[in-house]
């Protein structure tokens, strides 16, 4: 989350907008003057665009361009914008004149980069200007011999459309600057569980490599030991080299025992595991919570071959996460399967608690969806899983898989996915 008054607009955002701002405003004078032919008192608008020019160029100069500027700082830039767009208005025809959208532009930049209370006030700023210049402006610029009497019926309902088009727009963009940050922030956070989990593995697979390279050496240190023993001159020197052979078993245990662990002695055989192993690894770190009975089944169709699969960080942290929830929100049971045939291999963790909430279940695996019946008697008191089922949905989606999230009969949740054999299974070498 930002700091206070750490703003995300760039001062090159600011500085393009009123750019674009002023070439428009000189555009459509210079037609209406000189092309149209209409009547209006140019010098004074030429004289107000100028000073904003005047203005932009000195805040483009005295402040680098990539530097993020405050949210106070900001609201001030874009409350001048709507000023100058406003004054300039009240000279060429307030409401009449069909270019007061102008006034959106400013206001629809402050909802995408700015807080809520700066961009409610440059809304109101921005809807105050509309009204008023419904009532007060001078005659719209026409060409000479043409008269106009517009009711002031027609300049409040144009106000009224203006102030509508800055409302829809203004809040679509906020809407859709809001969840771009949302899924921005939890696919960072993405990133970061993946990062961890591919660490874990390539440090497991170096332990192993290590393991098989040091036994080696390890048993020459311990047979030398030995021959130094058995010769020893002195007593000294003979418990000095009892002390070597027990050292080098020590290590070699120490070993041994790396070797036994989920990492193999090779990176081959680490980088593939068989179904069963993996949802025995799943389930492992939850085996043993009290009152919840987790089991795995390991099924297939008939004629169909096991598949061997790549030991992916993604799948593990994924289907762990899963669990996890599972026996959180369980009452007495969990069940994990995994099921393969010639096509496809799946995966499904089932429950039997209280399942998704109906409103919750259609949003399921988009980031902070935190409600779920029966939170309050969860084993954790866990209340969010919203950014848990994205991370993980995500992860496995990387993988290839299609995710589904649906409530069981009579009861439960069930999250399933499901991959083609080609996407997941680790071929015979």
């Amino acid at each position: 989350m930002r700091g206070a008054g750490h703003g995300r607009l760039r001062m090159r955002t600011l500085v393009t907008l009123r750019w674009t701002i002023i070439l428009g405003e000189l555009a459509i004078l210079l037609i209406g003057g000189m092309f149209l032919g209409l009547k209006a008192p140019y010098a004074i608008c030429f004289g107000l665009i100028g000073a904003a020019a005047w203005i932009n160029l000195l805040t483009g100069v005295a402040s680098p361009g990539q530097r993020m500027i405050a949210d106070w700082e900001a609201t001030a830039q874009l409350g001048f914008d709507v000023a100058q767009i406003s004054v300039l208005l009240f000279l060429t025809g307030g409401t009449a004149n069909p270019f007061i959208l102008m006034l959106i532009a400013p206001v629809t930049l402050a909802a995408a980069t700015l807080p809520l209370t700066p961009l409610l006030i440059l809304g109101g700023a921005a809807v105050g200007a509309s009204m008023a210049l419904a009532f007060l402006h001078l005659p719209l610029p026409l060409a000479e011999g043409v008269a106009m009497d517009l009711p002031l019926s027609f300049m409040i309902g144009a106000a009224s459309a203006n102030v509508a088009g800055i409302a829809v727009i203004a809040g679509s963009v906020r809407q859709a600057a809001q969840e771009s940050a949302r899924m921005a922030l939890a696919l960072d956070v993405t990133q970061t569980v993946l990062s961890r989990e591919q660490r874990l593995s390539a440090l497991g697979a170096l332990a192993a490599a290590a393991a098989h390279e040091l036994g080696t050496p390890l048993a020459t240190i311990a047979i030398v030991a030995k021959e130094m023993a058995r010769e020893a001159p002195t007593a000294q020197v003979k418990e000095d080299a009892d002390l070597l052979v027990a050292q080098a078993a020590r290590c070699r245990e120490i070993l041994r025992r790396l070797t036994d662990a989920p990492a193999e002695a090779s990176d081959e055989v680490h980088e593939r595991m068989s179904l069963l192993q993996l949802v025995h690894e799943v389930i492992e770190p939850h085996a043993g919570v009290k009152g919840v009975r987790v089991e795995a089944i390991v099924s297939g169709a008939a004629g169909a071959q096991s598949p061997d699969i790549w030991r992916m960080p993604e799948v593990l942290h994924a289907l762990t996460s899963f669990v996890e929830n599972a026996v959180d929100f369980a009452t007495s049971e969990v069940l994990i399967t995994a099921r393969f045939d010639a096509q496809n291999v799946s995966m499904e963790v089932r429950d039997d608690g209280p399942g998704f909430a109906p409103e919750v279940l259609a949003k399921l695996g988009e980031p902070y969806v935190t409600t779920r019946p029966g939170a309050e008697g969860s084993r954790t008191g866990h209340i969010g899983m919203g950014l848990g089922f994205f991370i993980a949905k995500t992860l496995l989606e990387r993988t290839g898989a299609v995710v589904t999230f649906q409530n069981g009969r009579p009861r439960g949740a069930v999250v399933s996915a499901r991959w083609t054999r080609a996407k997941i299974e680790a071929p015979l070498a």
